[in-house]
């Protein structure tokens, strides 16, 4: 698969039907190749939206979802995802998705559906942290593949840092600097990145324009998300020891993109909530260029540094 595409995102969602063997419908799917031990967890979050969303009729869109990852998924692998058509009503649907590899559940969520009625509008500003810095534009920003030439260390390889510049489907752009290496600066518990994808995205089988749409900010939410909790402790991706992994997720999804809006920049702004007992949890929030907040999400994870006297 090329470089430098959002490919491997539209291969993520392909979705596979098959015979149900738990609950209502079933569905398969192949986790994306990436340079660790276990699969991203966004591929699963994603997947199990587009099973949940193919389940729906028109008329209702998905505006939540409530996840659990409980087993980690074997790269390249399929996922059995298991759709029960827990409620239909006139303004509300509500799923349950379960994702089975090797027989066994690894994911679990819960996605709502609404069909939306007239009501009144209302949006938070930006963070004031975000405000009172001013925020760089992303085309003034370094690319991960950019930032990452001829800089190396910890356990960053040649294979993880071609995952880390154009594997991941979206351009990457942060503010402050990523924390790949090293973080820079003072270690603040916030963060703002700019994402966009590789090119246009694809057509999905199954899917419209906007639930694909959709699906993308459940897919990338999660490279990230995680990223303000690592900076304020101090702790790069590529510290020697560092193990993280997706606990639990939820997702809002406030307003739907208009067309166009997930092949253009996206900013992502995250802040560290807490850190305790090896989970970290982080919240974060997908607005337009032009200030329309789209999404939320809550992340905790499990982050297993090395100790004091290991790094």
């Amino acid at each position: 698969m090329a470089d430098t595409t959002s490919e491997y995102f539209s291969a993520a969602l392909t979705l596979t039907p098959a015979e149900a063997e738990h609950f209502d419908l079933a569905f398969t799917a192949v986790t994306q190749p990436c340079p660790w031990p276990k699969a991203y967890g966004g591929d699963l979050v994603a997947q199990a939206a587009a099973a949940a969303m193919r389940s729906v009729g028109d008329g209702k869109t998905l505006h939540s979802m409530h996840s659990y990852f409980m087993r980690p998924a074997e790269i390249g692998e399929k996922v059995r995802y298991e759709v029960e058509l827990l409620r239909d009503g006139r303004g509300y649907a509500t799923r349950q998705v379960r994702g089975y590899q090797n027989g066994r559940p690894l994911y679990v969520c819960l996605a709502n559906f609404a069909a939306g009625e007239p009501g009144a509008s209302y949006q938070g500003e930006l963070p004031d942290w975000l405000s009172a810095a001013g925020l760089p534009g992303p085309e003034t920003l370094p690319s991960s593949a950019a930032w990452l030439t001829d800089r190396t260390g910890g356990t960053m390889t040649e294979v993880s840092k071609a995952y880390w510049s154009s594997g991941r489907s979206f351009d990457m752009r942060h503010a402050p600097g990523p924390v790949y290496l090293t973080v820079e600066g003072e270690r603040l518990p916030h963060q703002a990145v700019w994402v966009r994808p590789f090119d246009g995205l694809r057509t999905v089988d199954g899917l419209t324009d906007a639930q694909r749409d959709t699906a993308a900010l459940a897919y990338v939410c999660d490279y990230t998300i995680l990223e303000p909790v690592l900076r304020v402790l101090d702790l790069p991706w590529a510290t020697e020891g560092l193990v993280t992994a997706s606990l639990d997720h939820a997702m809002w999804f406030h307003r739907a993109p208009r067309p166009g809006t997930a092949d253009g920049w996206l900013l992502y702004a995250q802040q560290a909530v807490a850190a305790e007992a090896g989970r970290g949890l982080a919240a974060g929030r997908f607005f337009t260029p032009d200030g329309a907040h789209l999404a939320t999400v809550v992340q905790e994870g499990m982050i297993r540094a090395p100790r004091g006297g290991d790094r």
